[in-house]
C-alpha cells in the first residue's frame, strides 16, 4: 500500500485529468486513471483510498458511477463538477459523494480535500493513529484548525472556508492575542504589496470569516476589531 495514498482519477478532459494526476503525483500518491465511469469501476481495489469523479462524463455519468461505486465500497468520493449550484452538491452527496469540488479549482483547494477524505477514511479504516493526526491541529476557543491543510471545525461541527480565510484564521491563531494591521495580513496571506485600497479587501475576509466561525458575528468574541490598529484573535483553551 502506497503510505501517502491510492487514488483514482476518473474524468473524460484529458488535460484535467492529467493535470490532476500530475499534480497528486507531486506529492507522492500512486494514481491511476480513466476517462470513464465504466472504466474507472474497474480501476477501484480495496487498497483504493479515494475516488476523484467527474460529474459530467458521456455514456456513465459520475452519478451513476458513483452509486455503482456504493455498492461495494466506501471508498471516499470527492466529486469534480463544473456546476456550483447548491442543488447540484446536495444530488452529488446524495448519490453517495463524499465531497464536491467546483472547476476551476485551485492546487490548495484540491490537496485540502484529498488530504482531508483520506486521513478521515484511513481512521475509519484503522489504517493510522489519531495520536499522529492531532498533532498537526491547533484548538483555541472552539476552533480546531488543521495546520498542514484546510480543515477547520467549530465546536467539533466542520466548517468550510475558502483558502484565503484559512490563511487568515490559522495566521491569527499561531499569534493569539497579537494584534495584526491590516498591512500585516494582506503581506502575509496575500503575499503581495500593501496599499490602502486594500484595507477594504480585508475588512470583507474577516467579515466572511465571522459568519462561518461566530456564533454572533454582529457581536465577535472570537475575532476582535481593536479599533485603530487592527485585528486580533482572543485565543484561550476554553470555549467561548
Amino acid at each position: 500500500m502506497n503510505e501517502t495514498g491510492n487514488i483514482v482519477i476518473v474524468e473524460d478532459d484529458e488535460d484535467i485529468r492529467e493535470g490532476v494526476r500530475l499534480l497528486l503525483e507531486g506529492e507522492g500518491y500512486h494514481v491511476t486513471e480513466a476517462g470513464d465511469g465504466r472504466s474507472g469501476l474497474a480501476l477501484i481495489q480495496p487498497e483504493t483510498d479515494l475516488v476523484i469523479l467527474d460529474v459530467m462524463m458521456p455514456g456513465m455519468s459520475g452519478l451513476k458511477t458513483c452509486e455503482e461505486i456504493r455498492k461495494t465500497s466506501v471508498v471516499p468520493v470527492l466529486f469534480l463538477t463544473a456546476k456550483a449550484q447548491e442543488s447540484d452538491k446536495l444530488i452529488g452527496l446524495m448519490s453517495g459523494g463524499d465531497d464536491y469540488l467546483a472547476k476551476p479549482f485551485s492546487y490548495a483547494e484540491l490537496m485540502g480535500r484529498v488530504k482531508a477524505l483520506i486521513r478521515r477514511y484511513r481512521i475509519y479504516k484503522g489504517k493510522s493513529a489519531s495520536t499522529e493526526d492531532e498533532s498537526s491541529y491547533l484548538t483555541l476557543s472552539g476552533v480546531r484548525i488543521n495546520t498542514d491543510f484546510n480543515e477547520v471545525f467549530v465546536d467539533e461541527q466542520e466548517v468550510e472556508l475558502s483558502n484565503l480565510e484559512y490563511k487568515i484564521l490559522l495566521l491569527m491563531m499561531r499569534y493569539p492575542k497579537k494584534i495584526f494591521s491590516a498591512q500585516n495580513l494582506y503581506e502575509s496571506v496575500w503575499e503581495e504589496p500593501y496599499f490602502y485600497s486594500c484595507n477594504g479587501t480585508v475588512m470583507v475576509h474577516i467579515r466572511k470569516l465571522r459568519v462561518k466561525i461566530e456564533k454572533d458575528p454582529q457581536a465577535p468574541k472570537l475575532i476582535s476589531t481593536v479599533w485603530g490598529k487592527g485585528y486580533r484573535f482572543e485565543g484561550t483553551n476554553k470555549v467561548l
